[in-house]
């Protein structure tokens, strides 16, 4: 309260000097005025010298409390000149910042006045300008004065942070005094007056764990290195205020919120969760697969939680092997080597764990770095198949073994604890010639078939072994196991020298004894040891040892000479040299090759110029016999398909009826081109004649036999020939042809062409009547039914239309 009312008192003089200062001014500027215009005055008229005259200082500025609350004008102070005689014809006129708005003047007095509530904080001083004018003329009397009117600062804003939230962090283990961060508020408060905008940094939450500088805002740890443990606590929230007036009572307050974490320091080995793990496995798993996992706790965080495992001890220390989970950070025990239940049960493991990074030791006392874990591993007894004894094998054998030799043996173990006998067989896919067989008790590898090394000097096989016990127990799983087995033949010198080719050659008419003619090589399909040695040499025997000779070159060539210095075209052509090859390996073999020397007629250089034709003939390979020959062949090939085709033609005959359709559709064709009755094919002549000739079991041509359906066979009722009545015969024919189903269809003709002994019509065939058709008496046929009544009509009028 007493500094209230000392800055009040403070104030109050100060706008009290101001007013005077002011007045002072104007006063001390309006003499200066006179002064002048005296000294103008005389120099105008160039009798009187200038006096200048000491100006006092001058006040120009006033001072406004900002945040003024009152009802009335806040008065700032007064405008005065020496011209002004109280008469009331003087009038003060304001320019400048905020004048007539902010700021008036009473024009009659010089009184000035704010309006209007100012914030410093908004803007700090005024620019105003005054002078004097004679009301009456509006003439200025003085030049216009500037002036300022200057805010004073109250206590009217709180301090403000720079940040509302701050998020920081620090490491855990820091020692106390470790600076965290630093924050800053700010005051729009005056800070060149009073004690408005000096601040003063307290901490309000956050105890007794940070601290805070009163004048710097610098937050410091407050605890030591063993109180601030992450593990323990990770998350701190400080509260932080700001107080104006230097911290003293009644100053406003801001506050700030600081997020603190503790930043993770490798203070903390890795431990396992238990001292002992147990795992089983298969005796069956490959190397490489995992058997089980093992984990430890690290409480850091990121890299300082990484950890690595090895083994470090036990007797599966060879066996198995851990690798670390870079995910997870467990460790993963893997199968090292082959496992065997026959040889060990069971294994134990030592296992240690340790971080990655250097762990920091100065917290941790004589806690160890590392921790260690016992790991036992199980072995479970699988049933195996046998097992070969080697990898492969590896057999000889020569190549004229007889068949049933033994090649080699196989031997293959049960390797589970009972021992199982084992039975051998060759997988036949290795063996598709069947060569080779296997004893299926002892393993012993045999030969089943002739074996030539020429055609394969290697045979790869497999040997299946299987457990006996599959026959006797066949629910049991099937356990085979294969053994590859490489045998390789034996060369034998079983095969005689050839020629390397077909050798033709030719010799001069007229030539030089010993001239060498040709170059002979020879090739063996076996394979001796140390290489091929052939030897060359004449038969012993022939005409042809007088004209050429052999040499043998010693390099498995030999050349072929002339023994003569001329040869006779016209004697002897071509001469046929045998030449024996013999190989020098045992047993010994040999071959004779014939070589084909052509005499031709040749120049001076010995360059060929005419051979005889038989010799080119031959050496084209074929002889004009053998080509006639195929010739001939091809004739008599040709000759006999023709003749096939003539013959199968001829049997060929085409049917009545083409079409297996209703044949009332039809229209038979029987290509007749005359001849009478005797000649057609339609219907049989025989019908025409006396039943007692008529063929049971002639088929009728004018119909397509079925194969189910057979005509019944006819019992024809043969008249007496006593001119015996034929109604009988007719009906049965009638009858026949109605429930005969091979009978043609109701609009074709049916004959019934006997009319019975002592007829008066005789036959009705055109062939075996005398008379005419105009003697005959055709009334008797309306008497036979309805299928001849129409012809009764037709002959009947026919012989009406002649009477008349």
């Amino acid at each position: 309260m007493r500094t209230c009312l000392l800055v009040m008192l403070w104030a109050s003089l100060s706008l009290y000097v101001d007013n005077m200062s002011i007045t002072r001014r104007f006063v001390v500027e309006m003499g200066e005025m006179e002064e002048e215009k005296e000294e103008d005055r005389d120099g105008g008229k160039g009798e009187k010298l200038l006096k200048r005259f000491k100006r006092g200082w001058m006040w120009n500025q006033f001072f406004l409390q900002e945040e003024y609350t009152g009802s009335d004008k806040q008065y700032i102070g007064k405008l005065q000149s020496d011209m002004d005689r109280g008469d009331g014809t003087l009038k003060y006129i304001l320019s400048g910042d905020g004048a007539g708005d902010i700021f008036t003047i009473d024009e009659n007095n010089g009184d000035l006045h704010a309006n209007k509530r100012l914030d410093r904080e908004d803007k700090a001083f005024y620019t105003l300008r005054a002078t004097v004018v004679n009301k009456n003329t509006g003439i200025k009397l003085e030049p216009e004065t500037e002036f300022i009117v200057k805010l004073h600062d109250i206590n009217d804003n709180e301090p403000i942070f720079t940040k509302e939230l701050y998020t920081v962090s620090v490491p855990e283990r820091s020692n106390m005094g470790t600076s965290v961060t630093q924050v800053t508020a700010t005051d729009a408060d005056d800070s060149m007056y009073g004690n408005s905008a000096k601040l003063r940094y307290s901490i309000s939450q956050g105890h007794p764990y940070f601290s805070v500088e009163p004048d710097t805002g610098i937050i410091r740890t407050a605890l030591g290195p063993g109180e601030m443990d992450r593990e323990k606590r990770e998350h701190y929230q400080v509260v932080i205020e700001a107080k104006d007036m230097a911290g003293q009572r009644g100053g406003l307050t801001g506050t700030t919120t600081v997020n603190i974490t503790l930043t993770d320091v490798n203070d903390n080995p890795p431990r396992f969760s238990q001292s002992i793990y147990q795992f089983s496995v298969p005796e069956s798993m490959k190397a490489g697969t995992p058997v089980g996992r093992i984990k430890a706790v690290d409480k850091d965080l990121g890299k300082n939680a990484e950890m690595f495992y090895n083994v470090v001890g036990g007797d599966g220390l060879d066996m198995f092997d851990v690798i670390t989970d870079k995910d997870s950070q467990e460790g993963i025990i893997i199968v090292g080597k082959p496992l065997d239940y026959e040889k060990t049960r069971s294994y134990t493991l030592e296992i240690q764990v340790q971080n990655t990074q250097t762990l920091d030791t100065r917290f941790l006392g004589y806690l160890p770095t590392k921790d260690m874990a016992t790991v036992r591993i199980g072995i479970e007894d699988v049933d195996e198949p046998p097992l070969f004894e080697r990898a492969s094998y590896m057999m000889e054998v020569k190549e004229d073994a007889a068949v049933g030799t033994a090649v080699g043996s196989v031997r293959a173990m049960d390797p589970d604890g009972y021992n199982s006998p084992v039975r051998y067989s060759i997988d036949r896919r290795t063996d598709l010639d069947r060569l080779f067989n296997v004893h299926s008790g002892n393993g012993s590898v045999f030969i089943t078939r002739p074996l030539d090394r020429e055609e394969a000097a290697w045979h790869n096989i497999s040997v299946i072994a299987m457990e006996f016990n599959y026959y006797i127990l066949p629910y049991k799983p099937l356990q085979t196991s294969r053994g590859p087995v490489y045998i390789r033949l034996l060369d034998v010198n079983d095969n005689a020298p050839t020629f390397a080719s077909f050798y033709e050659t030719f010799v001069c008419e007229k030539t030089k004894a010993g001239q060498k003619i040709q170059t002979v090589s020879a090739v063996d399909a076996d394979d001796p040891a140390g290489g091929h040695k052939f030897f060359f040499s004449l038969a012993t025997e022939g005409a042809y040892r007088g004209n050429f000779t052999v040499r043998d070159n010693g390099d498995n060539t030999a050349g072929v000479l002339t023994r003569r210095s001329s040869y006779s075209r016209l004697h002897k052509s071509v001469y046929l040299v045998p030449v024996v090859i013999t190989d020098g390996d045992f047993p010994m073999q040999s071959s004779t090759g014939t070589l084909t020397v052509r005499v031709c007629t040749c120049d001076r250089e010995g360059n060929m110029e005419l051979c005889n034709a038989e010799a080119q003939t031959s050496s084209a390979g074929l002889s004009t016999g053998a080509l006639v020959a195929i010739l001939l062949c091809v004739i008599i090939l040709l000759m006999i398909i023709v003749l096939f085709a003539a013959l199968k033609k001829q049997k060929k005959k085409e049917p009545l009826i083409i079409s297996k359709e209703d044949v009332r559709d039809n229209v038979v064709s029987y290509n007749d081109e005359g001849g009478g009755e005797e000649d057609t094919q339609a219907f049989d002549i025989g019908a025409l004649r006396n039943p007692e000739a008529i063929e049971e079991s002639k088929q009728r041509r004018d119909i397509i036999p079925s194969d189910t359906l057979y005509p019944p066979l006819r019992q024809t009722v043969i008249p007496s020939r006593d001119n015996a009545d034929v109604r009988d015969f007719i009906n049965q024919r009638v009858q026949d042809n109605d429930n005969n189903p091979t009978a043609p269809p109701y609009d074709s003709l049916a004959t019934y062409a006997y009319e019975g002994t002592g007829s008066v019509a005789e036959s009705l065939s055109s062939l075996g009547s005398a008379s005419s058709e105009g003697d005959q008496d055709y009334n008797y046929l309306s008497d036979w039914g309805p299928r001849f009544r129409k012809l009764a009509d037709m002959y009947g009028a026919e012989d009406s239309d002649c009477d008349s």
